[in-house]
């Protein structure tokens, strides 16, 4: 790494426990940036499907046919852009994800305000709106680890995941208000505001950026490469991996039809709606928050293991419910479960794996796990889509549900169950120059190997992507 191109990443002069994360100038325009990210999304979240189903007319096929198209690009984009993060500037890389997006998302409004909307246009739009949105993210994560010490990792993703459930919170509510007051085009305009927004707190980051020295020039694809290798040959970060890919599945095909089924099937009306997603934001918050104090007490993977199960248990009363108010609060209380289970595990195993990474695979990691997820989710939303044009809604959110528990299977036959603590950092390199791409030995709390699991019992803290 070239030493001139970094700063000494945030810690406080009791050593980095006793540092206030929110004297951090860099790290709350970070977290300030990301945080509007969320909110406005939030808004689109709740303005989007309404515009589809209730103004467009959608059919179940082309709600899926959206979800598709939004959810494509992050499959075939994800592992470039996190090789581009890390090598080229990860700042500069979020400020184009950004502006993009905004740019793509204003023109909904401006086609309803014509009276040439179409679903053909909306479909466009998702898809621009995930590929902008892939480069951001794969260049946003992993330029954390960057901005505070490694010991601080765990305390800054509780801090944000729970300003990111209050921000989805506060953005679907805004998001109803909106739509209800402007209608779902205007509502939009939040959300490319949010943008930039965004765009301009990255800007403002001061910081330095560690950045490899090379040699010479190597190829995209070779870089590409090593990043799948060094998540391969990482038990650790391979299982999470693998753990977020099933768990996407099944999501997706729960997602692709969730609002369909609320709004059309449950007669919810669209003010209920953003009530219910923001009940749940809360929960997300909640398990956020939460989440370190849980995994020293019972370690991640206990947390991790309960989490997973907790989940598909959730889906029951979605299952089972019919219209009316009753209805809506016992779905609202559910969806409160499930996302404090995200939240706890999804942030842990963000943890573990920006933890146990070297600086210079960062982006790279993350976008493995990107990529797997992302290449699951467009699947998920076909087969909800064609389950549900041919077999009904109901028995669609069923097969979602049931797919949940393929990620619990996942993580409980392996080792990272065992795991009672947050593992060590990788050491310092001790030359400088290009990774390797070699994954780092565990050190710290070591992870049993398959044979020995019963040696012993802990945890590993991992979560939705």
């Amino acid at each position: 790494m070239n030493p001139s191109a970094t700063t000494p990443p945030l810690t406080g002069p009791g050593g980095p426990s006793s540092t206030s994360l929110w004297r951090h100038r860099d790290f709350r325009r970070y977290l300030t940036g990301q945080t509007a990210g969320v909110a406005g999304s939030s808004i689109s979240s709740m303005a989007i499907p309404v515009l589809a189903v209730l103004e467009l007319d959608a059919t179940p096929g082309q709600v899926a046919w959206l979800a598709f198209w939004g959810q494509l690009p992050p499959a075939l984009l994800a592992l470039h852009a996190g090789a581009l993060a890390d090598r080229h500037s990860k700042r500069r890389q979020m400020i184009t994800g950004d502006l993009v997006s905004a740019t793509a998302l204003a023109t909904v409004p401006v086609a309803v305000a014509l009276d040439a909307l179409t679903l053909a246009q909306l479909m466009v739009v998702a898809a621009v709106q995930g590929a902008a949105g892939v480069v951001h993210d794969a260049a946003a994560i992993s330029l954390l680890p960057t901005l505070v010490d490694r010991s601080l990792i765990q305390r800054s993703n509780s801090r944000i995941g729970s300003l990111f459930a209050i921000a989805a919170t506060g953005g679907s509510n805004l998001g109803a208000a909106l739509t209800a007051l402007l209608g779902p085009a205007r509502a939009l305009l939040g959300d490319v505001g949010s943008y930039l927004l965004s765009a301009w707190c990255t800007a403002r980051i001061q910081a330095r950026e560690t950045t490899p020295t090379r040699t010479g020039r190597r190829r995209l694809r070779t870089e590409i490469a090593e990043g799948l290798r060094y998540v391969r040959d990482d038990h650790r970060l391979s299982v999470l991996t693998w753990v977020n890919a099933t768990t996407s599945l099944a999501l997706a095909a729960l997602n692709t039809l969730w609002a369909l089924y609320l709004l059309r099937v449950l007669e919810m009306s669209a003010t209920a709606f953003g009530v219910v997603l923001g009940i749940g934001a809360l929960g997300a918050a909640a398990g956020a928050l939460s989440a370190p104090a849980v995994a020293r007490r019972f370690g991640p993977g206990p947390m991790m293991l309960g989490a997973l199960a907790l989940t598909p248990l959730t889906q029951v009363p979605l299952l089972l419910a019919s219209p009316g108010l009753g209805w809506e609060l016992v779905i609202g209380a559910a969806l409160f479960l499930q996302l404090a289970c995200a939240g706890a595990a999804g942030t842990t195993q963000r943890s573990i794996r920006q933890i146990i990474t070297e600086d210079s695979m960062q982006a790279r990691m993350q976008a493995v796990s990107t990529w797997l997820t992302s290449a699951a989710r467009p699947l998920g939303a076909l087969l909800a889509g064609g389950l549900g044009t041919w077999a009904g809604v109901r028995p669609a959110l069923v097969t979602g549900a049931c797919l949940l528990v393929v990620p619990l299977v996942v993580l409980a036959r392996s080792p990272l169950r065992a795991l009672r603590q947050m593992p060590a950092p990788p050491p310092a390199p001790e030359s400088t120059g290009h990774t390797t791409g070699q994954p780092p030995a565990a050190a710290g709390p070591t992870v049993p190997a398959p044979g020995s699991a019963s040696a012993a019992e802990g945890s590993m803290d991992g979560g939705m992507p």
